[in-house]
């Protein structure tokens, strides 16, 4: 394989550009799962909405997974003039508007779930290869740090979408246009400054290379299994909080449905809080003394408790406190888990497909939790069922930190 140009010193515009390209694909698509889907939803069957949403995120779960794995392959095998990132990075973008329109425009259920499809596999090829670009132009030494930035942008994407719907005139073609805008002008801004790899040799990709985009062995590589592991019980906790939130607002705490989307921004606007309140400190510490692992796994644990406090809640200023204690403890985990997840990562994997299996970790929850979340909103005959849901949520957090303490390459 031959590359002519290999990473290179970027200029002084990349980190910040790399970080609000990572942070407008959040906006669209947490804004979108969390508010705009779901408020949608309400209007077009508001009888079935719970039902609908986990059928519509469930599909959109399947869709990112199948794509984002042989995406990276292609990637990686790149040998565009454009470089190996810069293609799926716009592409990405630009398909992943075109979904955004067609949410914006649905007059049906099928039409949400089909658009929803689209937008999740079109920011799943940016998101790829922003991951990648970690790897791929990030230095060891400062990747915790820029990991935290990244955590940092994509959790205050929920609290600034959610506020950003609230505040925006009534109407879907608000609610998802000016979400992909912000998307795709962060997208193209940032490759306007990218120096890109860029390969001479063309890699024979076939099917057999990209199923093998899925796969990297556990027994082999215990350690990358071990932390996947634990990314994916961690996602799926503060997924099934993120996906039911304005549904929990609305018919358990009795927020008015004309308010719910404003509250649910100040929710999440009290994790942004209680992340930043530990995301560079503990960015900054991992840096400075090479420790990951400890970082982590007591980071779940706060963040399970803060989802404790959350479960027994019967008003919203308790309810918006567990967040804010959940938030705290994953500014700590963003600020290290995906550096940790490099630096497990098997030397034999190219950047590209490696971190689409750590994509994997948490896309699948995607798919998981609406499949686990319907028996679980349907215990009982009092309708939705959202302990039983919550407490699923503690446990799988609890779990998540259970699964790191295995890990023996990283301190």
């Amino acid at each position: 394989m031959s590359i002519t140009m290999p990473r290179q010193r970027q200029q002084a515009a990349f980190l910040p550009l790399f970080v609000l390209a990572f942070f407008g694909g959040s906006l669209a698509l947490y804004s979108a799962a969390t508010v705009s889907i779901p408020l949608r939803l309400s209007t077009l069957d508001p009888a079935d909405k719970t039902q609908l949403l986990s059928l519509t995120v469930a599909i959109g779960g399947v869709v990112v997974m199948l794509v984002t794995a042989p995406l990276g392959r292609l990637s990686d095998a790149s040998a565009s003039r454009f470089g190996i990132r810069r293609p799926f990075i716009l592409g990405g973008a630009i398909a992943g508007t075109g979904g955004m329109l067609l949410l914006a425009l649905a007059t049906n259920v099928p039409t949400v779930i089909v658009g929803w499809a689209f937008t999740q596999a079109g920011f799943a090829a940016g998101t790829m290869a922003l991951n990648a670009l970690l790897a791929d132009q990030v230095p060891t030494r400062i990747r915790a740090r820029v990991s935290a930035m990244l955590g940092l942008a994509n959790a205050i994407a929920p609290f600034v979408g959610g506020n950003l719907i609230g505040a925006l005139p009534v109407g879907p073609l608000w609610w998802f246009g000016v979400p992909a805008v912000i998307a795709l002008v962060t997208s193209v801004a940032l490759v306007s400054v990218l120096k890109d790899i860029v390969r001479t040799e063309r890699i024979r990709v076939d099917w057999r290379s990209l199923l093998r985009s899925y796969w990297i062995n556990p027994v082999r590589h215990p350690d990358f299994a071990w932390a996947w592991l634990c990314r994916l019980l961690v996602t799926m906790s503060l997924v099934t909080i993120v996906i039911y939130l304005l549904y929990f607002l609305t018919d358990r705490l009795g927020v008015a449905a004309g308010d719910a989307a404003t509250m649910s921004g100040t929710v999440l606007g009290a994790y942004f809080v209680g992340s930043v309140l530990t995301t560079f400190v503990f960015g900054w510490l991992s840096d400075r003394t090479g420790r990951r692992k400890a970082i982590v796994w007591s980071s779940v644990l706060l963040t399970a408790a803060g989802l404790l406090i959350s479960l027994f809640a019967h008003d919203i200023s308790v309810f918006v406190v567990g967040i804010g204690v959940a938030g705290m403890g994953q500014g700590a985990f963003i600020s290290v888990d995906m550096a940790m997840m490099t630096e497990v990562l098997p030397a034999t994997a190219e950047a590209g497909a490696g971190l689409a299996v750590v994509a994997l970790s948490y896309q699948l929850p995607q798919l998981l939790v609406p499949v686990l979340a319907t028996p679980l909103l349907a215990i009982g005959s009092a309708g939705p069922n959202y302990f039983a849901l919550f407490l699923g949520a503690v446990v799988a957090a609890v779990l998540g930190a259970v699964a790191v303490l295995p890990i023996k390459s990283v301190r």
